[in-house]
């Protein structure tokens, strides 16, 4: 039966998890649908592959959708028999039930043939391994004469020179013939055990675990996290699988049934007893460390974007780019006002985010960030930009992480185990969210802002993006003022006035 043969895909997500694999053959309507962001990152690989079949001038494209495998494996055939065919893209084989589509296979002269993984990361990981290793079992198995297999993916030290991209110096090809030969018999016995999972009536009883998000977040944990309780063991911060394991071997689902003998992080037993007892945890040094910071104190936040292919001279793979800030401006007399910055041209923008940025921030008053980011950011800038270097690093100083006070010093239930400032601010200030905004997560934002940029986006578009991308990174720093705020009422150091409606001296 044909929708019950394994592919590349299927294969590797049999590795994952076997339930995952059940669910992809027998309830594919239980996923998740992916986020932008995820569909984004699809995007990148198929734009990068698309760039490695370049570096290979009269390959043929085998160009039958994936559910016409069999019209795809005679226009293989017909590709491989042809010797004036130097190369074959997204050809499509089957062997001992597995599906393959290859990315490059390249002829080696003679009878021998090249296999290329292409990869848009910029290292070989190790699910690219079986990724290739089932494409090497499966084209062996069919009698090719293998000379070399591998992954290329993108290097992250190449620099372009802002004209045509030197596709011989962005990729690196990494031969892993000998690694990929010696998993024949592992990659035969993985496929023997997986299909019998293929036939299955019912699903096998596996629990959610580490194992949904490694290496890729499982489409289906939405579903299977319900079978978990509202505080679950794997929301105990930092919690390896060795102790997972421990607990599962116990029965042990909820935070709740964690005995006081187990052994635990200081964090993670704060996460226990709050969630036992119901309680929010205030540490006896959080007021005074909020209360260090200097007035006017500015609550910063940055967006990037880091573009697997380089968009401007002199950058490389992946190099992050700032192109927004956002800063609430809080004085001592409780006023707040805001000011941010966004590059709504198609110019390598760094230089003008600094300048702008140290006009804003000037030399006086904390700077509040949400995490380290900000600061490597500034720090990156520094490092680039010789003529605002002194500038740049002096604002380091002033530098507060806000995300480490709270793990230092602050619980809530509602956490879940997460600092992220998306479950810090609903927990603290219940009439903040981000689910009214257009874009909700700094991915999203990377992304739009590269569609705001590009000049086929309508200007009508581009504006809603602007406005979108403006109203996303305010709500972050001001998403800061309100948690600190909050955070000082807990402390029982809240002092001065009301903080009032900020007043908006945005810079787009």
């Amino acid at each position: 039966m044909e929708t019950l043969l394994l592919s590349k895909s299927r294969f590797l997500a049999g590795i994952q998890c076997p339930l995952r694999l059940w669910y992809l053959i027998h309830e594919p309507g239980l996923a998740s649908e992916p986020s932008p962001f995820q569909q984004a990152l699809f995007r990148t690989g198929r734009r990068v592959g698309e760039l490695a079949r370049k570096r290979y001038p009269g390959g043929v494209l085998i160009e039958e959708a994936a559910f016409r495998h069999e019209e795809a494996i005679r226009s293989t055939r017909e590709a491989v028999r042809d010797r004036r065919v130097p190369a074959i893209f997204e050809g499509a084989f089957a062997f001992d039930g597995v599906r393959i589509r290859t990315d490059i296979l390249e002829r080696s002269g003679g009878a021998s043939w090249n296999l290329v993984e292409v990869k848009s990361g910029t290292s070989v990981k190790e699910e690219n391994i079986y990724d290739l290793a089932v494409q090497y079992y499966v084209l062996k198995g069919l009698g090719f004469d293998i000379e070399r297999a591998g992954i290329l993916h993108v290097n992250r030290e190449y620099l372009y020179d802002g004209r045509e991209l030197d596709l011989e110096a962005f990729f690196v090809f990494i031969d892993l013939k000998g690694r990929v030969a010696r998993m024949e018999e592992e990659i035969g016995s993985i496929i023997g055990n997986l299909k019998g999972f293929l036939t299955r009536k019912t699903p096998p009883a596996i629990d959610p675990s580490r194992h949904c998000r490694r290496p890729y977040m499982c489409e289906f944990f939405n579903h299977c996290r319900r079978s978990m309780p509202d505080h679950w063991v794997l929301e105990l911060s930092g919690i390896g699988q060795d102790r997972l394991d421990e607990l599962a071997e116990e029965g042990i689902v909820d935070i709740r049934d964690v005995p006081e003998s187990f052994d635990l992080s200081e964090l993670q037993a704060r996460i226990r007893e709050c969630v036992i007892h119901g309680t929010e945890y205030v540490g006896p040094d959080l007021g005074e460390a909020l209360e260090q910071y200097e007035y006017p104190i500015h609550f910063l936040d940055f967006e990037t974007v880091a573009p697997a292919i380089p968009r401007y001279a002199d950058t490389r793979p992946y190099q992050t780019i700032p192109f927004q800030w956002s800063d609430h401006v809080l004085f001592e007399d409780g006023t707040l006002i805001h000011k941010g910055y966004l590059c709504a041209r198609d110019v390598y923008p760094v230089e003008e985010v600094a300048r702008t940025l140290l006009m804003a921030l000037g030399d006086r008053g904390t700077i509040c960030t949400y995490t380290i980011f900000e600061n490597q950011v500034i720090a990156e800038m520094a490092e680039e930009l010789d003529s605002y270097r002194g500038s740049l690093e002096a604002l380091l100083t002033r530098c507060r992480d806000l995300h480490a006070e709270i793990r230092r010093g602050y619980y809530h239930p509602l956490f879940h185990g997460s600092f992220s400032i998306k479950k810090v601010l609903p927990a603290l200030v219940p009439s903040m969210s981000y689910t009214h905004l257009t874009i909700q997560e700094g991915g999203q934002a990377g992304l739009e802002y590269l569609r705001m940029i590009d000049g086929d986006t309508p200007p009508e578009e581009k504006e809603k993006i602007r406005k979108a991308l403006i109203d996303y990174c305010a709500q972050d720093t001001l998403a800061m003022v309100m948690i600190r705020r909050e955070l000082l009422k807990r402390a029982g150091r809240q002092k001065g006035k009301a903080i009032q409606q900020p007043v908006l001296r945005s810079k787009p």
